[in-house]
Order: C-alpha cells, then structure tokens, then sequence
C-alpha cells in the first residue's frame, strides 16, 4: 500500500468514492485495458451520469456507446442491473457484496471490488492481475485458471487482505500487477515484495502462472450482402439478444460452407434469413477480424434483390440511408466494413483486404 501510494496512476474513479463511477469502471475494465477504456468510461459518464439515466437509456443508445469495446454482455448486464437498482434498491447502488451478486453480470470479483472500495467490505479482489502476482509471490504450481486454482489463490488473496483498509489493499494489488508484475518483462526490481517472490527467489519468474495448454483457434468464412433499395437505402438487421454481440446490427448472412463459392454463400444466406432472393453484382471488400476465441474473414458483396416478396425473419430490420448508419451498434467488424466502403466509394475498382488488429 505504500508503493501504491506512490505509484498508483491518476485515474478519474479514484478521485471519488462514488460506488456508481466505480462499478462503471470496473466493468469496462474486465478483459478491456486502462488506455482503451478511459475513453469509454468518459463518454458514458457524460451520456449517463447517474445510475437512473443508465437504467432510463434505451438499449440501442447504450450499445452504441459502447461500440468498440467487444464483449457486448458486458454492457447488457450493466444496463439490466441499472433497472433492477432502481426497482430494488431505490436507485441507491448496494452496499455489501452478498448484495452485489445478485445483479445481473456482476461475479465475485466485481462484486468484491466495487463493495470493498466504495464501502469497505472485508472482501478480496480476484482478477487476472492479482491472480498473477499471488502465482509469483508464493510459487502457486497450479493451473491459475481452473476452478481449484481460483480456489486456492482466493484463499491467499483473503488470508493477505489489509482488513482496516481492504478497499485501498485491493487496488494496490490490482496495480502492481498492472504496472510492475506484469506477464511479460515483469519490472522485478521496482517489485516491493521482491525479496519475498518465491518465483523470483526460484529464478523461475516467467513460469508463473501455471497454464493450459493453448488450442489452435479456429477460423470462419462469413459472406455479408449490401442490399440497397430504390431509395438507396441499406438493409441491416438486428442480432438475438441472447446470442454473442446480441442487441447489435449488422448485415444479412452466414457462415461459409466448404462446397461453395463465398457469392453462393451470401445469395444462400440471405434466402435463408430473409425470404428474398438476391444476385451479387459485385464483391466489395474483405475484412479479416479476430475475436477471442476465434477468427473470421468478412467477404461484402453489393446485391440486389431480384424477387418481389418483402424481407421476412423474427428479428428486427431497418432499411437505413448511409449517412444514418452511424446511429447504430454494429461489431467491430461491419464497422470496420462501413469505414472501408467509405474510403472506397469514390473509387469505382478493385477489391481490398483488410487485416484487423
């Protein structure tokens, strides 16, 4: 805690106990790094400065902010526990943390961050940089990860915790993983219990934390139609809320079969989906995007419908002008297609192929 009191970096949720810019945080901050999600975490400050505003938004209107930042359950949970704040708790954000988990995406970790930082819950935190230095410091042969190895680095992380000021504890864990025992080139000898790592005591430093083994990632090909009507509008559609990017909109098709070529693909696709039979009449633009568990390859192609019958499926479609576009969520990737098509459209050949980061 004294190292942290030194060394902690300027961040705006720690200028206040306000447990609501606190949760906000630590939310955008799962599986998302401090640079990335400062940016974020202002503008939705600015768009939503309350937890009533949040729960009062529209779903589109939240997903839109959070354009960008992947794991987009992250911001459906967040606006499901808005509501269920202001019908449960009165709009006053909970205390505890037995309190916290009842909130829809809120696990141990957050529910221990935001309870012991803004109210100073006996709670010890558990993310991925605490779980790397208690690997470190205490030479945990475990696979950090797995459910037993949760278990027991838990076990340490209460058995450490500062109980007069856990809040303050917890963070100073956090940040000397963030900045010091960090996975690769840790920064040993800036490290305040490096006389006590047994890791580094052991020489063994980048061994730690144990790990599965890594799986190959699988790839897909998705074929995607631009179908524009007379009025040169664009239709899009809008994905199940209970699938992955769920809530967000995107452009009609599918997944590539092995027998086809990627223009089959999105003709069969939009079939499928729509009710309405299309021609490709160009390819427009290829856009390679990697999630986290796998990676795609989007193919675009500029259609047009070539039957009369009106598009028909379960989920909400939007036939939207280009310039409109940009008052909707899309993935990365169909964004990353947007931007693409708009660098492209006072050119007239050439198909191009992006690689995404």
């Amino acid at each position: 805690m004294a190292w942290f009191d030194t060394n902690a970096r300027a961040l705006p949720w720690r200028d206040s106990k306000d447990p609501y810019q606190i949760w906000l945080s630590e939310v955008i901050l799962q599986q998302t790094r401090v640079d990335q999600g400062l940016p974020y975490f202002h503008v939705f400050l600015d768009r939503f400065p309350s937890v009533g505003h949040l729960a009062s938004a529209s779903i589109d209107d939240i997903l839109l902010a959070w354009e960008g930042l992947g794991y987009y359950s992250r911001a459906r949970n967040l606006h499901k526990a808005a509501k269920q704040i202001l019908s449960e708790h009165g709009g006053k954000l909970p205390r505890t943390y037995r309190e916290w988990l009842t909130l829809p995406g809120v696990g141990p970790y957050t529910a221990a961050a935001v309870s012991s930082i803004a109210f100073g819950e006996k709670e010890a935190v558990l993310d991925g940089n605490v779980m790397r230095v208690l690997s470190r410091v205490f030479a945990f042969e475990g696979i950090a990860q797995s459910s037993s190895g949760r278990k027991h680095l838990h076990s340490l992380a209460s058995d450490i915790l500062n109980r007069d000021n856990p809040g303050r504890h917890n963070e100073a864990m956090m940040e000397l993983g963030a900045l010091v025992c960090k996975p690769r080139n840790p920064s040993c000898g800036d490290c305040p219990v490096e006389k006590n790592c047994q890791a580094r005591i052991l020489g063994r430093v980048h061994e730690f934390p144990q790990k599965r083994p890594s799986k190959s990632v699988p790839h897909f090909d998705i074929s995607v139609a631009i179908i524009r009507d007379d009025k040169n509008r664009i239709l899009i559609q809008r994905r199940p809320e209970d699938a992955m990017l769920g809530g967000l909109w995107e452009f009609p098709g599918g997944k590539n079969e092995k027998t086809e070529s990627f223009e089959e693909t999105c003709i069969r696709e939009v079939r499928e989906e729509l009710a309405i039979d299309v021609e490709a009449i160009r390819p427009i633009v290829s856009v390679k995007h990697a999630y986290s568990h796998f990676r795609i390859t989007l193919h675009a192609f500029e259609c047009r419908q070539i039957s009369n019958a009106e598009p028909t499926t379960d989920l909400p479609l939007a036939w939207v002008l280009r310039e409109e576009l940009s008052n909707y969520a899309f993935p990365r990737a169909n964004r990353k297609l947007l931007e693409i098509m708009s660098d492209e459209e006072a050119s007239e050949n050439g198909t191009l192929s992006q690689d995404e980061d």
